[in-house]
């Protein structure tokens, strides 16, 4: 009696340096929310809210600054003190992910029209496999 197994191919995560792991995360963060808020935009999403009497719009810069900021950020400071200590990378996949994710509370409770608040919202979950990723290919290329 002969058996055949079929394993299902699994995601190969380069080992890359740290820069490359900072810069190529936030390049792809901001790449891939560009276009999520094009979708939006054509799905007739207006991206604006009123708070207080004051509309402010949510545009292509806002979503390169919303999105690469704060994953310059974090994904740097992950980075830096990895090289004290390399476990930091894995607290920090769960951290930046949670947070990325917790804070689409943010944008549901804002005023925005049904459209931009999907694609708003859409834009936080894509940070968190980004983070997950580009640490995960940074913690290879420091242990490799």
């Amino acid at each position: 009696m002969t058996t055949t197994q079929t394993i299902a191919p699994a995601l190969r995560i380069p080992a890359v340096n740290r820069p490359v792991a900072v810069l190529g995360s936030v390049v792809v963060a901001v790449a891939v929310n560009l276009v999520v808020w094009l979708i939006g935009e054509a799905a007739g999403g207006s991206f604006e809210v009123v708070d207080k009497g004051v509309t402010t719009y949510v545009g292509g810069s806002g979503v390169i600054m919303s999105s690469g900021v704060p994953l310059l950020i974090g994904m740097t400071l992950a980075a830096l003190l990895s090289y004290r200590w390399v476990g930091v990378l894995r607290v920090a996949q769960v951290v930046g992910s949670v947070l990325a994710v917790a804070t689409i509370g943010l944008t549901v409770s804002a005023t925005f029209d049904t459209a931009s608040t999907i694609a708003l919202s859409v834009m936080h979950l894509v940070l968190a496999p980004v983070i997950i990723v580009g640490l995960e290919a940074l913690r290879r290329g420091l242990t490799a």
